[in-house]
């Protein structure tokens, strides 16, 4: 008895679809650090720091960003740019690559089928598993160079200066410190693709029943949303994501910043620490900025993966077009 045969699927300008949305994960990873190191700088800031702020969220970026440009000068700003880069870009473009490989196999090779809410979350969260680990020694450079100045004593000069240091200072458990918590992040990815998925399914069922009423004829290789819509979307999803699970962050800078481990030695004690001194706002420190830097940045990465995608989907099919004339 044979299968019933695939629907006929988008054309891809790469070998598979899957690489088509690696590149796209790879450019937005890049656009959007370019855009938002600075504030991703002081959100790593705002986490470690065991003092309270005064003032409120915008009075303390603004004062923030002063007093780093001050003493460090505009490339103050910048540092730790390319270890950010290296770590957002590969992690878009290895998380988009696992992340449709797995829906892939989960629809069955029906790459136009679309998935249960729970089937978006578990293929989702494998992705990010996948990927948390792959990236996590650059993330761990990052976080060290965002909070050393770059004429402190055995700074690192760049990424490879700080992943051979600790290779060879800490060896493998200095360089997947934190991994673990990196993991339970896990759970914000696919919280909040999931959420996106459903919005993401909801608005093309909509656009595509407008077409049909219209008399038109959907295809979806070529379809995609507004640009606002692809904004509102991602970051109402990042913001139902990021406040549920925000408190491991803190807890995964705080370890990977302590590279002798003596304040925060493990999970359980950093954890206890961070009560004992700070109650439960210490677990929120660094929440607002981090709202000010994901939310638009994720908001910027999306728009421009979707676009993209998209735009490698169009040339995809222009190039079938071509080749059956």
């Amino acid at each position: 008895m044979s299968s019933t045969p695939l629907p006929k699927q988008p054309p891809s300008f790469f070998p598979t679809a899957a690489l088509d949305h690696a590149a796209a994960g790879i450019g937005a990873g890049i656009v959007n650090t370019l855009c938002m190191n600075p504030l991703d700088l002081l959100k790593v800031k705002f986490q470690v720091a065991t003092t309270a702020s005064s003032g409120g969220v915008g009075t303390q970026i603004w004062h923030a960003l002063k007093d780093i440009q001050r003493t460090q000068g505009w490339r103050g700003l910048y540092r730790g740019l390319v270890p950010n880069i290296a770590g957002n870009a590969s992690s878009w473009g290895l998380y988009f690559l696992f992340y449709n490989m797995l829906k892939k196999r989960a629809s069955g090779g029906d790459l136009t089928k679309p998935l249960s809410a729970s089937e978006y979350l578990l293929c989702s969260a494998q992705a990010s598993a996948v990927t948390a680990i792959m990236t996590n020694p650059l993330w761990v450079v990052k976080v060290r160079m965002f909070t050393t100045p770059a004429d402190a004593p055995g700074a690192y000069r760049g990424l490879w200066d700080g992943l051979t240091t600790l290779a060879r200072t800490e060896g493998l458990p200095g360089l997947f410190r934190g991994t673990t918590l990196a993991l339970f992040g896990v759970s914000n990815g696919a919280i909040q693709f999931m959420l996106y998925e459903e919005m993401k399914g909801w608005a093309f069922g909509r656009r595509r029943r407008r077409v049909e009423q219209e008399g038109g004829v959907w295809d979806p290789s070529v379809e995609k949303l507004s640009n606002t819509a692809y904004t509102l979307m991602s970051g109402t999803s990042k913001l139902g994501a990021l406040v549920s699970t925000y408190p491991y962050q803190v807890v995964r800078s705080r370890m990977q910043n302590d590279p002798t481990g003596a304040t925060y030695p493990t999970i359980p004690e950093t954890i206890k620490r961070t009560w004992a001194r700070e109650g439960v706002r210490g677990f929120y420190r660094g929440l607002g900025t981090n709202i000010v830097r994901v939310l638009p940045g994720t908001c910027v990465t999306f728009v421009v993966y979707e676009n993209l995608a998209w735009a490698l989907r169009r040339a995809a099919v222009a190039r079938e077009g071509r080749v059956h004339d």
